[in-house]
């Protein structure tokens, strides 16, 4: 008999070893794309055949690969296993890192950033972590491996610089296959073993639901923004470098501007992120935000050529940035269907990584054609679109996902198992998957009656 899942219950050891490791795992891989960010415009501009275009294509390549193939990384850990296919994705990543390495032209590099997107594991480890956590604690891990990603990213651009100040971009690519590797060993030696492999519509796409996440307008509008921020962050780090290089300061200094920023925009992130959630002010904070990143670029194409003006409008651009990075995921979640949360947040995932490839290609020829300057206006552009698009955004419902299995339904027909969730307070929205016997729900965490709820799933486990 398994027992009845417990809403109210901590993470157990065994998910709590699966989420940290599965979130080691995914951060060791993207500290290693992150490192190269503030640094790989500098370098790349003295190889062999660059341009300024190629070496925007150079920043940024790895992102139409990961977009090309995470889905179908996913659909194959279904097919083979979770294990097979991450491995798969990790010693491709790793081989990729060796081939830019080794590389003395900007076409290897690219060759080899091309490598590295195209072992996109994002996909199977989300389902892996789906597969080895109880459905009642799956947002929870997901969130963590979520946060995983956000420190990895801030550690990396502080990192990278002073990396390549001692080995040069060579050794930061060394590294990215190295830790690649550890990931292997890490998901081979200490992430549990799946005692079972199933589809899970929460944190998996599903490709009969496909379409109807392409028809919801409010889910095209969140996608287009995630690709427009990431479109402006890849463009913008084509040209940052090389602006901080001209300013008189040493490539192997930089970190001395990234950390102060990146620092203080975590720290005034927290109060906009509780203003948004807990005050139930998310439509406020997200187009204030996004204004913001208009002031910040605004700033940057003005003040670029001194030192403290990159300082001060970088700063206010992180603080936008962070914001939206928080917010944008959370909005996908409040507002897709509770049974096509994967599906949306794979289509969400692949906007992201488009954006973070166009965003190299554009930065890079309106940097070689206008100069860098022209680079921030085109940003505060293209941000100006996202804002006005945004203005029409509904008004998000404060849910939260909860996924509850029903060990027994004999006793109630769908309709009747929906009826019966959505009488227990706090219920908004529930769709069941009847055959898998697992109800998706959107509940309203402050007024959830969580003991009614816990005793529909007792009943329905002892029937």
């Amino acid at each position: 008999m398994t027992q009845v899942q417990d809403i109210t219950s901590p993470l157990t050891p065994l998910e709590r070893r699966a989420s940290l490791s599965l979130s080691s795992i995914y951060a060791l891989r993207m500290f290693g794309l992150f490192m190269i960010l503030p640094v790989l415009s500098l370098f790349s501009e003295q190889m062999e055949g660059s341009t300024p275009v190629l070496i925007g294509l150079a920043v940024s390549i790895y992102g139409l690969t990961q977009a090309l193939f995470q889905i179908p990384f996913g659909l194959l850990s279904d097919r083979y296993g979770r294990e097979k296919m991450i491995v798969i994705g990790l010693l491709l990543f790793s081989a990729g890192s060796i081939v830019a390495a080794m590389s003395t032209s900007i076409y290897g590099v690219l060759a080899g950033r091309a490598l590295q997107g195209s072992g996109a594991i994002a996909a199977a480890v989300m389902a892996l972590a789906a597969d080895l956590t109880q459905e009642v604690h799956r947002t929870k891990v997901m969130a963590m491996i979520g946060m995983s990603i956000g420190m990895s990213f801030a550690v990396a651009i502080v990192l990278g610089p002073i990396i390549a100040g001692i080995a040069g971009i060579q050794g930061i690519f060394w590294l990215t296959a190295l830790l690649s590797l550890a990931a292997i060993v890490i998901l081979v030696y200490i992430v549990p073993d799946p005692l079972d492999i199933k589809v899970h519509p929460d944190a998996e796409l599903v490709t009969s639901q496909f379409n109807d996440v392409l028809k919801n307008p409010e889910l095209l509008r969140l996608d287009f923004g995630i690709f427009v921020l990431h479109l402006i962050l890849t463009a913008s780090f084509v040209v940052i470098p090389l602006q901080l290089r001209n300013t008189g300061l040493a490539p192997e200094l930089h970190w001395q501007v990234y950390l102060p920023v990146l620092l203080t925009s975590m720290l005034i992130v927290i109060p906009f992120v509780i203003l948004a959630e807990k005050k139930h002010k998310m439509k406020q904070v997200f187009m204030g935000a996004i204004t913001m990143l208009i002031f910040a670029d605004l700033g940057l194409f003005f003040f670029h050529e001194t030192l403290k003006g990159i300082l001060l409008f970088l700063g206010l651009f992180f603080c936008g940035f962070n914001v939206l990075e928080a917010t944008l995921p959370s909005l996908v979640s409040k507002t897709a269907p509770a049974n096509m949360k994967g599906t949306a947040m794979g289509a969400y995932s692949t906007s992201q990584f488009m954006g973070a490839f166009f965003g190299g290609i554009l930065g890079g020829w309106t940097y070689g054609k206008y100069g860098i300057g022209s680079v921030f206006i085109f940003c505060a552009l293209t941000t100006i679109i996202w804002l006005i698009i945004s203005k029409t955004m509904k008004t998000p419902r404060y849910l939260a996902n909860l996924i509850i299995p029903l060990e027994s339904t004999s006793q109630y027909n769908e309709g009747e198992l929906a009826e019966a969730l959505l009488a227990v307070k706090g219920v908004a929205e529930a769709k069941i998957h009847y055959t898998d016997k697992t109800a998706y729900l959107k509940v309203d965490n402050e007024i959830l009656d969580r003991d009614k709820l816990q005793d529909f799933l007792s009943e329905c486990r002892s029937a």
